[in-house]
């Protein structure tokens, strides 16, 4: 539901990089970018800071612009009474966390676009999500906000500086547990890995697979950790255990691609699921959910040498090196979940790239469209099925996103032909409806370049290199475009990984920079980009690069060490601490969307330690226990186990 801008209005964004800032340079809101600047102005005007934290391809960020940031008297009493700031997270993930974990603590949950209210100090005084214009869905309007706060900046304000600045003390000693011990007491790995599989199998859905209730997220850590222990039990010779876990992950990543939160028609996969089967998703499309989901296909494949799973792998591979990748082989950041139904429309819709009509899909596929929609459950009527909050705005309604939910075996029977004939029959269905919808709007792409994305997305080409090498090539079955040689998947990582080495990495200081858009961000790289990018260059390496993409993750985890290790408590903190305006050095090990910096940085060192030798891989085992030390001391967020997300009580888009 994103704008279409008229050039009325422009503030000091439009002088900015990021893409998620430059959406909001002709808004009536007087924004500042995240500096010296609008902390000044806070502090020469008194007036409470007012942070908008976002990113240029989610939904509800769009939604909250449209229907209070583009409004002008809404815009009036954020000019009048607060400094307004606009971070993009994914350019500032370091200013993200600080103000993320503080409304998290406060409400058990958090998302984007997060909105928080700041002293001039950028103490935290009150903060939540989407907040819409008015009050309605049982929580208060955005200016009904705006003015409780000013109220209580007017009249209590000793009483909000005082919790503010409480609650960062607080959030500060929970999130960097030290260590004096660099030893891990017996037993405790194995306990770990027990009892987080335990709880993901109490979580699991038997029906419609994934762990946890709606929203659904593809949360690949989980998945990993699953297959982990399954090897474990194996290796004891508890088959049984081994077989049942087993059982959960592929049904669950069966279940996923068979959903509509995979794109069948284009490959790669949304952002997560509003509902408990994997059909209606947001339609965002994230670099680290394409790296992360592609890796965890490629072993399932790698376990099972069942094909279905390197066609999935093949899928998001393909989808990435069509649209997602620059002329120099850098890897962009996302695709937006809005788009135009028509050229020049005046508002965007969620999915409207994506979904189709039944009457589009039989006037497209003629003699085949009955098949066609009985494999992918197409009616007339459409089949989101959705309503409120799911759906606030009514854009599904009548519309139809892509799932299968019949065995193709089974239809093919029905339809009185052999399997590979059917499966022909969807591919060529698949291509006319993939030409149609490449004529309609695009979704907005962010061109960003993130370091640690990229290091994601580097592992798995490098990983399907060698994995699929030998396999049939193309997915017709899956994916309408010829698929890609597995030697070209090295070509492609090798090419991101040496973009960042030239465009975001400084030979002489050996430090990088966070992001990339038409030049370097001015934020330096953070922890996991350090860590995700040496995992990256160790898989670039192990499956079939050069000896120089070692010898550089070497370096890089020398400066790592260098500019984030707790060499006393132990763990790698987030941040550099040289930013004053970032009030928490937080040492992260909870494994969301992303898994953490420093769960990758344990695998890293303990990876680096068995490919080099004496002191220095003593070393590089002496970091990751004592890593791991810390990591059983984290008391926030509240967490069962080190892999787990907040579930569904966590951080997603809109907050819901």
């Amino acid at each position: 539901m994103a704008s279409s801008h008229s050039h009325i209005h422009i503030n000091r964004l439009a002088s900015e990089q990021s893409p998620y800032l430059l959406q909001h340079a002709h808004n009536p809101v007087h924004w500042y970018p995240w500096g010296e600047e609008a902390f000044a102005e806070a502090r020469r005007r008194d007036a409470p800071i007012f942070l908008s934290i976002g990113y240029s391809t989610c939904h509800w960020c769009h939604v909250m612009e449209v229907e209070s940031f583009e409004d002008e008297a809404v815009a009036k009493l954020l000019n009048d009474w607060f400094v307004s700031i606009k971070v993009d997270r994914e350019e500032r993930p370091d200013v993200d966390k600080v103000y993320m974990s503080y409304v998290q603590a406060l409400y058990g949950g958090g998302g984007w676009p997060l909105s928080v209210f700041l002293s001039p100090d950028l103490k935290p005084l009150m903060g939540g999500t989407y907040f819409p214009p008015d009050d309605k869905y049982g929580r208060p309007g955005f200016k009904t906000i705006l003015r409780k706060l000013k109220e209580a900046w007017d009249s209590k304000r000793d009483m909000l500086i005082k919790r503010g600045s409480y609650a960062i003390e607080q959030l500060s000693e929970a999130m960097s547990a030290s260590s004096d011990s660099d030893k891990l007491p017996d037993g405790v790995p194995a306990d770990a890995l027990r009892l987080c599989s335990e709880q993901l199998s109490g979580s699991y859905d038997s029906k419609f697979g994934g762990f946890g209730s709606a929203p659904k997220f593809p949360r690949p850590v989980e998945i990993n950790l699953m297959l982990y222990h399954s090897k474990k039990l194996e290796d004891t010779g508890k088959l049984d255990g081994a077989n049942r876990i087993q059982k959960m992950v592929f049904f669950s990543l069966q279940c996923m691609a068979k959903g509509g939160m995979h794109d069948h028609i284009g490959g790669g996969f949304h952002r997560y699921s509003v509902d408990e089967c994997w059909h209606v998703p947001h339609f965002e499309k994230m670099l680290y959910d394409q790296g992360q989901l592609a890796n965890v296909y490629l072993d399932a494949f790698s376990i099972t040498k069942d094909t279905f799973y390197s066609y999935i792998s093949r899928d998001i591979l393909d989808y990435l090196r069509r649209d997602m990748i620059g002329p120099e082989g850098e890897i962009f950041s996302a695709e937006d979940a809005d788009s135009a139904e028509t050229e020049g429309a005046a508002r965007k819709k969620e999915g409207a790239f994506y979904i189709w009509t039944g009457k589009e899909v039989a006037d497209i596929l003629g003699e085949h469209a009955a098949l066609f929609e009985e494999h992918y459950y197409i009616k007339q009527s459409g089949n989101c099925n959705l309503s409120g909050m799911s759906d606030p705005h009514d854009e599904f309604k009548g519309k139809n996103v892509l799932i299968e939910r019949k065995e193709p075996s089974e239809l093919a029977s029905k339809y009185g032909m052999s399997i590979e004939t059917y499966q022909e029959i969807l591919g060529e269905c698949r291509h006319k409806l993939f030409e149609v919808r490449s004529r309609r709007p695009k979704p907005h792409l962010d061109d960003k370049v993130i370091v640690s994305w990229n290091g994601l997305a580097i592992s798995s080409f490098a990983r399907a290199s060698k994995i699929l090498k030998g396999e049939v090539e193309g997915t017709k079955f899956y994916f309408p475009v010829v698929g890609t040689e597995a030697k070209g998947y090295l070509r492609i990582a090798e090419k991101a990984a040496f973009f960042i080495w030239k465009q975001l990495y400084n030979v002489e200081t050996h430090r990088l920079h966070h992001s990339f858009r038409h030049s370097p961000s001015k934020a330096p790289a953070f922890l996991d980009d350090y860590a995700f990018l040496i995992s990256g260059l160790l898989d670039l390496y192990e499956f079939g690069g050069g000896i120089n993409w070692l010898l550089w993750a070497i370096e890089l985890q020398e400066t790592q060490d260098a500019l984030f290790l707790d060499r006393t408590g132990g763990g790698y903190f987030n941040n550099t601490g040289e930013d004053s305006s970032v009030l928490l050095r937080v040492k992260e090990d909870h494994d969301g969307a992303e898994p953490s910096g420093n769960s990758v940085s344990a695998i890293n060192l303990i990876r680096l330690a068995s490919m080099v030798a004496g002191s220095k891989a003593e070393h590089y085992k002496q970091n990751a226990e004592h890593l791991l030390v810390c990591k059983t001391l984290f008391p926030f967020p509240p967490k069962s186990c080190s892999c787990l997300c907040a579930n569904n009580g966590g951080i997603r888009d809109g907050g819901y």
